[in-house]
């Protein structure tokens, strides 16, 4: 453990960034979840919806800086692509 009061403080900051990270992407991948499920069950209408809350969730991501912009746009892109194959 650190001795010096400005290492221990940061040790703080860094652990509650890291649990505020962790319940971040694991609600990003939640959503993501729900989208292939939906997909899968082959229920275009909740896939539909479920692809409305993901993507905002997604892009939230990006501000924050949890995910990438081209990780962010590729998962988007390849869950439309799973919603509009099962719609057609």
């Amino acid at each position: 453990m650190a001795n010096i009061k400005s290492a221990i403080k940061r040790a703080k900051t860094s652990e509650k960034n890291r649990q505020r990270n962790v319940a971040l992407r694991s609600r990003m991948r939640t959503a993501i979840k729900k989208v292939v499920a939906a997909a899968d069950e082959g229920n275009a209408e909740a896939a539909t919806e479920a692809l409305k809350t993901a993507q905002p969730t997604i892009d939230g991501m990006v501000n924050k800086g949890l995910v990438s912009k081209n990780k962010a746009a590729r998962t988007k892109s390849r869950l439309n692509k799973r919603v509009r194959a099962v719609s057609a």
